[in-house]
Parts: structure tokens; sequence; C-alpha cells
């Protein structure tokens, strides 16, 4: 059963993601995988530099020249998204080779990159937003007024949910929402195994 995970910054998509992991589960970070191609991969830097030259020097990518040049064009910026959205979703199938029993795909950008698709089931998570910026907060040393922005530029809880086959909301404490998830993740396996079962049975 391979699940995905979505949700906006600092609503709890890691605890969700550990339970995962603590059921056996396969886990796939794809902002890591983003991160880690950057690096290794030079057919999706030689395809960046091709698209937008200049932004990739001696198999580097100069990050913050290319943030310049898609911030304020949303040309470019759908660009840039179709190439790396197209790698990642590449890498994550070869890392889903051969399926495991059970897998979650964590993407913020889990519909608009296709891999929603890979997914048996989609899952939300969400969480109130002053509980988000204080995490936000604690977590990356930042101020009040830049945690609030950088919630305020992503999709709200509402669109999340509306995309996602589930939600999981997070106004609790972190073991108690881990509690949750377990339970949760725990019910959907079962489903799908018990349908599998049926399945079988008809055939």
């Amino acid at each position: 059963m391979i699940i995905g995970i979505t949700g906006g910054t600092g609503c709890g998509k890691t605890t969700a993601l550990r339970a995962i992991a603590e059921l056996g589960g396969t886990v796939i970070d794809c902002d890591e995988v983003y991160h880690r191609l950057l690096e290794t991969d030079t057919a999706l830097l030689d395809a960046i530099e091709a698209r937008f030259p200049g932004t990739v020097l001696e198999g580097v990518l100069q990050r913050k020249l290319l943030g310049e040049l898609v911030f304020s064009n949303e040309e470019a910026l759908l660009d840039l998204n179709a190439i790396t959205h197209s790698a990642v979703k590449a890498e994550v199938l070869r890392l889903l080779t051969p399926q495991p029993k059970l897998a979650a795909i964590d993407a913020i950008a889990l519909f608009e990159g296709g891999l929603a698709q890979l997914c048996d089931t989609t899952v939300a998570i969400t969480a109130p937003e002053e509980s988000r910026i204080a995490r936000l907060m604690a977590r990356e040393g930042i101020a009040k007024e830049y945690a609030t922005a950088r919630i305020a530029a992503q999709k709200s809880n509402t669109c999340f949910s509306a995309l996602c086959d589930h939600t999981l909301h997070n106004d609790e404490t972190e073991e108690d929402f881990r509690a949750k998830c377990l339970g949760f993740f725990t019910s959907l396996v079962i489903i799908e195994e018990n349908t599998a079962k049926e399945n079988d049975h008809d055939n």
C-alpha cells in the first residue's frame, strides 16, 4: 500500500511519517529526493541549465540566481517545476521498485508533481495556524512574522483536505498525534489487506 502524505509546513507530517516507519513502512521524503538529485543527477542539472542558462556552473546549481529568475516570473517557475517534478517522480518510482508492502510518499506538491497518481490513498496533515507558527519558530529559530509569512505563502488546510482522501488534524500533543497516526495507518493497512483477500476469494 502506498500512502501519499501532504500538508503545509509545521502541521506534523514528520510525526505521521515516523508512525509509518514504526509500522515497518518505507518513507520517501520528496524534498530530500529533490536536493539529492540536484547534487547527483547530471541530466536534471543539464535540463535546468538548458532552460535557465548560467544557473549551473561547473556542475553546481546556483540556487540564489535560479531563485531570482523564477521568483517573480510565473511562466519560468512553471517551467522549472515541470523539470524538477519529472525528475523527482522518476526517482520515486525507482525507489518503489520492487514495491514495498507499505510505503509513504511525503510531498508538499503531491498532486502538482503527479505523485498522487502513484498512491493507493492520500492523507492531508493539518493543524491550527497558531500551533504551526509556534512549531516553525521553535524548529527553525525564526521570528513570528517570518513564520506567519511562510505559512501564508502555502495552500490552506482546507485546500489540502479537499485534495486528499483523508485528513488527520493535529491539534494535540506530539505523542497523542503519533498515537492517532499509528491507529489510523494500521486501520488503512487492515482495510487494504481485507479487500485484497476478498478480491482473491471472488477470483
